[in-house]
């Protein structure tokens, strides 16, 4: 009885199989009902007559649009260009994006005298100590104090410089924006802005107008105030000017979106910098942590960390834990280090 169900399942599917073929078969070699295919003709000729029947203006407005985008296309690759070329840092660049009214020859003699006084400031309490030693630590510290304290200072002042910037510059886009709307040209609003917002914003548009007036245009003087104030905020601003320069359009709106997208940025930053002071404060616990363990021993019992300065393998371990120490806080400094 199984073999019997078996044969007949096995006909039913091949007589299946064999119905779907003819079906096939023959609906590739009949053609289609001759009504569907006129129907189907006549859309296609609406279709088409529809396309032909499409105003020039509306060719016009198409040919325009493709233009626009290939321009703005064409400005956003020369804006990478410069892009690249202005990640070449040199000392005057960063000098002036510092404030620092200084040229390269006074920034090497003072950072040669900060050198000597630093080494002066190690050797001479270092009087009983071998002079081999005393002279060896007196390098290092001409060493950091020429080299790296002022170029670390520089530093400094570039990103407190950068950061009071950014406090006001969207205030700045804000005056400029109402001044655009009251019938103001461009060049009258950076004057306000000069005028109203303090230091650094004040200065460096009123340096883009000061360029205005010995020919430099808007866009070129605001991609130079990008030179001395590389923040994206100000990238989107040279790109918003350039943009609108080659292809039109309503100025007061883009920098009024411009505006609230600076805002937007900036409680960004702020909430990333409030998330993140938790984990700042333990990086600050655990980096202190040895020192005051130290400090607290020399207090309490001030020969029992005796061998780690007067032996030779104390010394070492004294240097292998400094090292070890310097990139422990380096890691938690890249860790809780944001930037967007």
């Amino acid at each position: 009885m199984n073999a019997d169900m078996m044969h007949m399942a096995i006909l039913a599917l091949a007589a299946l199989g064999a119905g779907a073929a003819v079906y096939f078969l023959i609906d590739a070699i009949i053609p289609q009902d001759t009504v569907s295919a006129k129907r189907l003709k006549q859309v296609m000729g609406d279709e088409t007559k529809k396309h032909k029947s499409t105003s020039l203006m509306d060719r016009l407005g198409d040919t325009r649009q493709e233009g626009r985008r290939k321009q703005i296309e064409e400005s956003l690759r020369k804006i990478s260009d410069k892009e690249k070329e202005r990640r070449k840092l040199t000392l005057s660049v960063r000098l002036k994006r510092a404030g620092l009214h200084i040229n390269e020859k006074q920034f090497y003699a003072y950072s040669l005298i900060t050198g000597l006084f630093a080494a002066l400031l190690v050797y001479v309490p270092l009087g009983d100590y071998d002079f081999t030693m005393k002279s060896l630590i007196a390098a290092g510290a001409f060493f950091v104090g020429t080299l790296g304290l002022p170029r670390w200072f520089v530093s400094f002042l570039m990103k407190r410089r950068q950061a009071a910037f950014l406090n006001n510059f969207a205030d700045a886009i804000d005056i400029m924006v109402r001044g655009l709307r009251s019938g103001l040209p461009v060049s009258d609003a950076m004057k306000v802005i000069g005028k109203e917002i303090p230091d650094p914003v004040g200065p460096e548009f009123m340096q883009v107008v000061d360029g205005q007036k010995v020919g430099i245009p808007l866009d070129q003087g605001v991609e130079r105030m990008y030179e001395r104030m590389p923040l994206p905020e100000v990238n989107f601003l040279s790109i918003v000017i350039t943009i609108q320069k080659q292809t039109g359009g309503n100025l007061s709106e883009t920098l009024g979106n411009l505006s609230r997208v600076l805002r937007e940025r900036r409680k960004m930053k702020q909430k990333i910098k409030a998330i993140s002071q938790e984990a700042k404060t333990s990086a600050a616990i655990i980096g202190a942590l040895p020192f005051v363990i130290m400090g607290g021993l020399t207090f309490l019992n001030p020969g029992y960390l005796s061998p780690l300065w007067n032996t030779s393998i104390g010394n070492i371990l004294v240097g292998v834990s400094a090292v070890w120490m310097v990139m422990g806080v380096l890691i938690m400094r890249k860790m809780i280090n944001f930037n967007i």
